[in-house]
């Protein structure tokens, strides 16, 4: 078993990171940009690293400052965990190359399903419905109205390295499309330096369903079941849950059908360690596959839940060589659990992010609740990096059990001196249409034209 593991990241995920190791027995070593000096992680970890100024850019994902980090402080292995290098082959290389552990899939696997449009074949190949698109990265607006023309309007521009809803356009004529291709182009090449931009059809207000993946190293790969994270602002998921209301409700037979597609899609890639399948589903039941996220999830807490497992611990476990043997048939799913996203953002000004000094932090407690957060009294919230500062996650015996425990924790949820997202996640708790599990990704925008506001 490893004796010190670095943690490539900040926040809630490398607090997340830190509690298991310290219940491991494993040391631990926070690296941390100079906005975060002062930030939960870098308290907690045995040790921690100053790589750089407040731009991501220039500490977060410079990989030479993390190695070098890592080189100093004698690490065993490496825990990325979302965002920043977190699916970046390279970085996963170099680890390997000096020889530190990457806790996560090979670099290999990585490569194979790191270009979406690569992946969406390799989808194809292993028998799993993909939607209606390019065949790869489209290179002219003439040839991506050629393709639009031939499948039919709405499509969405994609960008082939993205994520987080950068670099996705949605056009319905060849006129918005000529215009949202250059713009999709230009934003993924900042988000992620790479230009390319693949099509496919756009689906009106699909659910959009995952479906949790394990690797044990071993050529065994097993599902953990499915997450509903529908509940969307700008492609970006605000409240997951499982099991999926649309499953439980209309589609029992799905769970199957996509958990062995899910499968089938990892061991096409060779994949190991934790990952997680997207799929988009419609009102009539069919699903398609979207694309493979290599990496612990934000809202794995609620598959953690429900299968009473410690995914960070499974990771570890696989990756220093030590997880037992996998089995689907040993996979055991009790009462449902929702997530909910606590941002500092605006949510009645287009979710503008609202960073500054948090004057009081209370978080809730009680049975079946949970807080993952790097938050507290005191302290500031960057404007530098992503506006998530934590997330409240409760199981319930059943949906409307755990909607009631969100509702009360939600209520009791304390931050003064920025704007949150918690007023707005009340509302959705108590709106008539999310309780009965009628929702899709357009639930949001419903919302705020019925003047939720």
């Amino acid at each position: 078993m490893f004796e010190k593991i670095l943690i490539a990241n900040r926040g809630e995920i490398a607090v997340r990171i830190i509690r298991t190791c310290k219940e491991m027995g494993i040391k631990t070593v926070a690296v941390y940009s100079e906005a975060d000096a002062h930030s939960m992680h870098v308290q907690m970890a045995d040790e921690a690293v100053c790589i750089g100024p407040a731009p991501s850019s220039e500490s977060y994902l410079r990989i030479d400052r993390i190695i070098s980090a890592a080189e100093i402080t004698d690490v065993d292995a490496i825990h990325p965990g979302y965002g920043f290098l977190s699916e970046d082959p390279k970085f996963a290389e170099i680890c390997e190359s000096c020889n530190i552990k990457f806790i996560g899939p090979s670099a290999k696997a990585m490569q194979a399903l790191s270009d979406k449009a690569v992946s969406r074949e390799l989808a194809k190949k292993a028998g799993v419905p993909i939607p209606p698109g390019s065949e790869g990265v489209v290179e002219t607006e003439e040839d991506a109205v050629a393709i639009a023309q031939k499948i039919g309007y709405p499509v969405m521009l994609k960008a082939v390295a993205g994520g987080g809803g950068r670099g996705m356009r949605v056009a319905h004529n060849d006129i918005s499309l000529k215009k949202n291709f250059h713009m999709a182009k230009s934003e993924a090449e900042k988000a992620f330096g790479n230009p390319g931009v693949y099509l496919e059809k756009y689906f009106e207000n699909p659910h959009h369903i995952e479906f949790q993946i394990l690797g044990d190293g071993r050529g065994n790969i097993i599902h953990l079941g499915e997450r509903d994270c529908s509940v969307q602002r700008r492609h970006q998921k605000l409240v997951e849950e499982t099991p999926s209301p649309l499953i439980e409700q209309r589609f029992k037979d799905l769970r199957k059908k996509m958990g062995k597609a899910a499968i089938r899609i990892a061991q096409a890639a060779g994949y190991t360690n934790a990952g997680t399948v997207e799929f988009i589903v419609d009102d009539k039941g069919n699903y398609y596959f979207l694309e493979v996220n290599k990496r612990i999830q934000v809202e794995h807490p609620v598959t953690e839940e429900v299968t009473n497992t410690d995914l960070i611990r499974l990771q570890i476990l696989i990756a220093a060589g030590e997880c037992p043997k996998l089995s689907q048939s040993n996979v055991r799913f009790h009462g449902h659990s929702i997530e909910c996203r606590i941002n500092a953002e605006d949510p009645y000004d287009n979710f503008r992010p609202c960073p500054g000094r948090v004057e009081m932090y209370y978080p809730p407690g009680g049975r079946g609740v949970r807080v993952e957060s790097h938050v507290y009294s005191g302290y500031v919230i960057p404007s530098t990096y992503d506006s998530m500062i934590g997330k409240l996650v409760v199981r319930g015996r059943d949906r409307t059990a755990a909607l009631n425990r969100m509702s009360r924790a939600l209520e009791e949820f304390m931050i003064t001196g920025i704007k949150t997202t918690i007023p707005f996640l009340q509302t959705i708790m108590k709106d008539p249409d999310f309780r009965r599990g009628s929702y899709s990704t357009g639930f949001i925008e419903q919302l705020l034209k019925r003047g939720a506001a």
